[in-house]
């Protein structure tokens, strides 16, 4: 079982019988595990896993779901490549990552489970509940091939369970492939003592919008597979669950992003769909016209970004929502808004790279793109929310930031933070969150459009169509009047004053925390998603002696003060990140030629202190035994 196993076992006895047969098996208490669904694409198994991490949610559990996504929209069925499902680490407390190894899996055909084997993702002794129903399948081909890696699998030491999903669920539906899923979300409810009122109520939910005839079968469902377990199994696990003090949500962080625009007052998204961001942009069709807001889908990334660009002028803060590849269109019209200084929040859901790359993997590969894009000098705000949560308070942040200094500020997210689901605190909403109105009294007379202030950049937003504010917006330099100006000094002014605007927000923002000792042997710099696997990574070291720490940055444009400071406490520093860094292993590689990561080669620069790195390009959310085996290594060189 999971090395999270406790000794405490107790006895799941049925009410009102006491017969050895009615005893069921022994409760196997729990600190966490981990648990997977997987199947072809299309069988449910990402909804599967999507409702057991809410239902666990909803007892208190502590969870973080991790979406398991082929690179194909649609493999070929049963490819070893083609693994579509969901992965749910479950806690007894606060989950902060998608954590190590698989306890436990649920694989609706032995080839998808190859693939998760053969990317070392289960634990040795992991327990796979395997679909039966291959080994007696009319090709003899695939009968065979069943046969041959179910033996492999046990022989490897896998504890396999053979299920007959398929003929249990025919009992009770003409379309098993439609039902197995909750058939095997049953089964979960019971290997896991969770409640199955509370699964029949999640059911409910996920299935609202359709007929009470579907939300029945698919309960049946659900209790079939509960029974079939309670019949079946001999062990039983309890993982204890703490019911949260205040009211939580559950949801990935695209929904969390979609519920951050709303609560920030901004009214309108221009978008063109991209994986993975795309479900962002499709929640705010579903809801946003209800509080006010406007979802335009446009007819390509540039049109979506320069729609924005002439919303915003028109003052309306906009959001443009969109991925890598989306983000190089846009960047011209980027480029308009910081020179025409128009508010404008760009979200960029970081997938992999160059070109159309790995669509559906996760990477922070944009670092430098969003900083250092467009042509000629175009500084722009970047910020990186680290949770499901920060998913959400960015969005308010952002806009605040883009209205308060007439700038672009760019959102990096990725696509684990976009498709994985984590409790938190339900956000009380506050009205300091929004903007005031918008302010359409006469300009003062001698007041000029871009009167930027010496110290700050920063110059008075004029509204179209305020009384004495009439002017002409331009992409090209220009003076404080607006005009096309050419003038060296003059250009030399305006691009002063827009990065003015750059520093000026850097010194309202507080130093970051260190986590851990102020000082030490090793600090750990991230940024991202990577944050809870970093922090559990070296609070594990921290718990065996190692004088480790970590900081993450939320901002990486203008970076928080104190940052200098930090790093010169500690010997050494590095960072951990998912974009590419080479390997000083490499025969050809020395520091002559070698690429650092996007943050190191940031933080080399502005501080001037020996910071390392440790990438990875995966695809893969990183995990934190990883990360444990490269900071020793780093402390003992």
């Amino acid at each position: 079982m999971s090395a999270q196993k406790t000794s405490k076992k107790t006895t799941g006895k049925s009410a009102g019988k006491s017969s050895a047969k009615a005893a069921g098996p022994a409760v196997t208490e729990l600190k966490e595990h981990i648990v997977e669904i997987i199947s072809d694409s299309g069988e449910g198994a990402q909804r599967c896993g999507q409702s057991l991490g809410s239902i666990a949610a909803r007892m208190g559990n502590g969870i973080w779901t991790t979406e398991i996504i082929p690179a194909e929209i649609r493999p070929p069925a049963r490819s070893v490549a083609g693994a579509s499902g969901n992965r749910i680490r479950i806690g007894s407390g606060y989950i902060t990552n998608g954590g190590d190894q698989t306890d436990l899996v649920v694989a609706f055909n032995e080839q998808v489970l190859l693939g998760r084997v053969r990317a070392r993702e289960l634990k040795p002794n992991c327990i796979i509940l395997l679909e039966s129903m291959w080994r007696t399948h009319n090709d003899i081909n695939i009968a065979m091939a069943y046969k041959e890696t179910y033996s492999r699998l046990v022989e490897a030491g896998y504890q396999v369970r053979e299920v007959p999903m398929e003929q249990e669920c025919l009992k009770l539906t003409p379309d098993a492939k439609r039902g197995k899923n909750m058939f095997a979300l049953g089964m979960l409810c019971y290997l896991y003592s969770f409640d199955l009122q509370a699964a029949r109520d999640q059911i409910a939910l996920t299935f609202g919008k359709k007929a009470q005839t579907i939300i029945d079968a698919n309960v049946v469902l659900l209790e079939a597979g509960h029974k079939w377990a309670s019949e079946n199994f001999d062990y039983r696990f309890c993982i204890p669950a703490t019911p949260a003090k205040q009211a939580q949500i559950a949801t990935n962080g695209n929904t969390a992003l979609a519920l951050g625009v709303m609560a920030s007052g901004m009214e309108l998204c221009a978008m063109y769909p991209i994986t993975p961001a795309t479900s962002a942009s499709h929640y705010l069709s579903d809801v946003f016209e209800k509080v006010g807001g406007l979802v335009h889908q446009a007819e390509d990334e540039i049109a979506a970004c320069a729609f924005a660009v002439g919303a915003s002028y028109a003052s309306k803060c906009t959001v443009t929502i969109t991925s890598g590849p989306g983000y190089s269109l846009k960047q011209e019209a980027i480029g308009l808004a910081v020179m025409a200084e128009i508010p404008l929040v760009v979200v960029n859901v970081q997938r992999g790279g160059p070109s159309t790359g790995q669509p559906t993997k996760s990477e922070q590969g944009d670092l430098m793109t969003a900083i250092y894009g467009s042509h000629g000098d175009a500084p722009k705000v970047v910020m990186a929310p680290a949770t499901i949560e920060e998913c959400f308070y960015s969005m308010i942040t952002a806009r605040k930031i883009a209205e308060s200094f007439n700038t672009v500020v760019v959102v990096l997210t990725d696509a684990m933070l976009a498709t994985s689901q984590q409790p938190f605190a339900r956000p009380q909403f506050n009205e300091a969150w929004l903007a005031p109105p918008i302010d359409q009294s006469a300009v003062p007379d001698g007041a000029k459009p871009y009167d930027w202030d010496a110290t700050t950049g920063i110059a008075r937003r004029f509204i179209p169509g305020q009384p004495g504010g009439m002017h002409t917006v331009t992409g090209l330099a220009h003076d404080r009047q607006s005009h096309v100006a050419y003038d060296p000094d003059i250009n030399q002014e305006g691009l002063r004053a827009r990065s003015l605007k750059i520093a000026a927000l850097q010194k309202t923002l507080l130093p970051p925390e260190v986590v851990g000792d102020d000082k030490g042997d090793l600090l750990v710099v991230g940024w991202g998603s990577t944050k809870g696997a970093i922090e559990e990574a070296a609070a594990a070291l921290r718990a065996e002696g190692k004088k480790v720490s970590s900081v993450h940055l939320r901002f990486l444009q203008p970076m928080q003060p104190g940052i200098k400071e930090i790093l010169q406490r500690f010997k050494k520093v590095m960072t951990i990140e998912t974009n590419w860094s080479d390997d000083p292993a490499d025969e050809i590689i020395d520091e002559t030629n070698r690429r650092y990561s996007a943050l190191a080669t940031l933080l080399r620069a502005r501080y001037l202190v020996d910071v390392d790195c440790w990438t990875e390009v995966k695809g893969q959310p990183v995990k934190p035994s990883t990360i444990r085996r490269v900071l020793l290594d780093k402390l003992q060189k």
